[in-house]
């Protein structure tokens, strides 16, 4: 009981404690915690907690199982005893008086079953067939795109290493969400997401919002080292997506199934799909060697490398990069200020 409790009430806690750090602002306007970091670290000590209720419950578990061993060794044999069970009242098919109809109908299994599956089907075509007569239930944005193939490629690293598990990317409409992350996340900017990954835990900050916000460098040193570019920051390193090659075997076989859930990538986008990827991996290249300490690191990698060297453009975190940097910028929002001097 006391690991359960453990277990679960920090979390509540420390859910409530974080929404309430996220919509607090100051008199002029601002977040109090602009930092998302800030709203983490308040709530480590939750994580502690549920780690020591966790730990009490397995513990109670193998001392349950370590019970049930003992006493099947230590046990003997009883024999069957003779038990009776008393005789079942007499019930009659027809309602009887001050019967309800529905306990009445609950000693009908067959009948209950048919009538149940009668509302369900009701209810699921109220829901179904409205969206079966229409084209299309969501709005549509003539900016938003397919994503690149070289993209697309780093979305699947994106969902292979899990990232959705601690970042959403789903930004809603309120003022404290708006502050903090940028635009509100529109319907029409996940039509070309197979599957979506809107997210249902904020670990990390949403990166709906990410594409442009830092440069290809910092994402590189991000995702090497987390603590180097976010202090304090609980994000393990991946830095095997910084070394290993990218696998770009299977690319146009992805965007056929894409095209198969209705993305409207053409036969030419397909066919070249190889040459897209090494023209956008080499210009992310070519962002990287704007930093000295990335071409001094690089460099001396190259020479030691030899034959077996994999060139920037063709390893795993450029694709991720690209994904990254495309995140919530097929659709640009006007400036309000603008918006007005405009009007003025």
């Amino acid at each position: 009981t006391l690991g359960i409790i453990m277990y679960a009430l920090p979390m509540y806690v420390a859910g409530f404690t974080q929404a309430s750090m996220w919509k607090q602002f100051n008199p002029d306007g601002t977040l109090v915690y602009g930092n998302f970091l800030e709203t983490v670290s308040e709530i480590i000590p939750m994580y502690w907690m549920r780690a020591i209720g966790g730990t009490l419950y397995i513990i109670g578990m193998l001392i349950l199982v370590y019970n049930i061993i003992v006493t099947i060794k230590n046990g003997s044999k009883v024999d069957d005893e003779l038990a009776e069970a008393p005789a079942l009242q007499r019930v009659a098919k027809r309602r009887v008086a001050g019967e309800g109809w529905h306990t009445w109908l609950e000693r009908k299994p067959v009948r209950l079953t048919i009538y149940a599956t009668i509302a369900i089907l009701i209810g699921g075509l109220v829901q179904i067939v409205p969206t079966l007569m229409v084209e299309s239930n969501i709005p549509t944005i003539s900016s938003v795109q397919p994503y690149t193939p070289l993209e697309l490629e780093g979305r699947d690293i994106y969902i292979r290493e899990g990232c959705v598990g601690c970042h959403s990317q789903m930004i809603r409409p309120f003022r404290s969400e708006v502050e903090r992350y940028g635009e509100y996340s529109k319907a029409g900017e996940y039509v070309y997401d197979r599957p979506f990954l809107w997210g249902s835990k904020r670990t990390g900050p949403d990166l709906h919002r990410l594409g442009g916000k830092y440069s290809d460098n910092w994402h590189l040193n991000h995702m090497y080292d987390p603590q180097s570019t976010s202090s304090g920051s609980i994000m393990p390193a991946y830095q095997w997506i910084v070394r290993n090659e990218l696998d770009k075997t299977q690319t146009e076989a992805k965007m056929r199934t894409m095209v198969s859930l209705g993305v409207p990538y053409s036969e030419d986008d397909i066919t070249n799909a190889q040459e897209s990827m090494l023209e956008q991996g080499t210009q992310i290249e070519k962002n990287l060697y704007t930093d000295p300490d990335f071409v001094t690191t690089y460099e001396a990698d190259k020479e030691a490398g030899g034959a077996d060297f994999v060139e920037m453009r063709n390893r795993e975190i450029v694709a991720l990069i690209a994904y990254l940097q495309r995140l919530g910028t097929d659709i640009k929002v006007q400036d309000i200020e603008d918006l007005t001097t405009t009007e003025n």
